[in-house]
């Protein structure tokens, strides 16, 4: 089992708002294993079995290998959809809502 990442070790998970999404790429470009492209060109997280979650809001737990990817993602991401928080109290760490 992947550990999953965290900032001090808690756990956290991503989401991307597809309202937002202008279908660059560049999340699935640097984190495969978690983005992907679907067929209505918009991206969306995967789960852990490489399953496209495509319920809106669909979280995905951010495993430790790829913490640096996905928080590149983030920063990158020209419309700026991708979100990062911590599963305890939901609180953004990464993306456009982070404090």
């Amino acid at each position: 089992m992947q550990q999953e990442a965290g900032v001090e070790g808690e756990a956290l998970e991503v989401w991307i708002d597809q309202d937002l999404c202008t279908g660059d790429g560049i999340c699935a470009q640097y984190a495969p294993e978690v983005f992907e492209l679907d067929i209505d060109g918009l991206a969306y997280v995967k789960s852990a079995d490489d399953e496209l979650l495509q319920d809106k809001g669909a979280t995905t737990p951010v495993p430790l290998p790829l913490l640096t990817d996905v928080i590149d993602s983030a920063k990158e991401c020209p419309g700026e959809c991708i979100h990062v928080r911590r599963v305890s109290d939901r609180a953004e760490v990464y993306g456009p809502d982070a404090e």
